[in-house]
């Protein structure tokens, strides 16, 4: 039998199409709504979809935050798509929260600042500059493909050397970061098509 990735069910956004992708692609995936359940998973998946406060409650009431913290810990691949990517971090601006995210890394979540011709959220297509085109992630996918972005807000990390991939919509933001074992990226490769799946590929095969 495969080994299972582990995706985390917190009762909001795209946990349906996430999981729809990773079965085309061969995925032994388990539903992960408790702590328990994340043991014995090979690799970790947090997608994600709404607000960084909601999502930051219910990880804790559903008593997962310690366990994502410990998974990361134990070196075993990590995977944070959307607002999933956003709680890696300790704060959001987002409707002055006061919920703390999970810390992993430091630096804060910024709304994108109006600008004439700029629509908030950004919606639809993008592409990705590859600011660290060894990360896992990237593997056979080009240099600034496009991908499906749906956010108002996005991480600013303190540390530049996490920054894995950038996109410009008003201001070059971190669309993608990497280090060590966490990879995470705003917009959602689910909704990606072709180098969505090879996204996604590339990460259940690592070990």
């Amino acid at each position: 039998m495969k080994s299972e990735v582990g995706l985390i069910d917190y009762g909001a956004g795209n946990l349906r199409s996430v999981y729809k992708a990773l079965v085309f692609l061969g995925a032994n995936v388990r539903i992960i709504t408790s702590p328990d359940e994340i043991n014995g998973v090979r690799s970790l998946i947090l997608p994600g979809v709404g607000a960084f406060g909601d999502c930051s409650i219910a990880l804790r009431n559903q008593e997962l935050t310690a366990g994502i913290r410990d998974f990361i810990k134990s070196g075993k691949p990590f995977f944070g798509i959307c607002v999933g990517y956003q709680i890696l971090f300790r704060k959001s601006e987002e409707f002055a929260s006061n919920e703390p995210g999970l810390g992993v890394f430091e630096g804060q979540v910024r709304r994108f600042q109006p600008q004439p011709g700029l629509k908030i959220p950004q919606i639809g297509w993008n592409q990705v500059k590859q600011k660290l085109p060894e990360c896992p992630l990237f593997r056979n996918i080009p240099d600034e493909s496009w991908f499906y972005f749906v956010h108002s807000f996005h991480p600013v990390p303190d540390d530049s050397s996490i920054i894995a991939g950038t996109t410009e919509y008003g201001v070059e933001f971190a669309s993608a970061v990497w280090k060590d074992n966490v990879m995470a990226t705003q917009f959602h490769p689910e909704k990606s098509q072709k180098m969505g799946l090879q996204l996604l590929e590339n990460f259940l095969a690592l070990e």
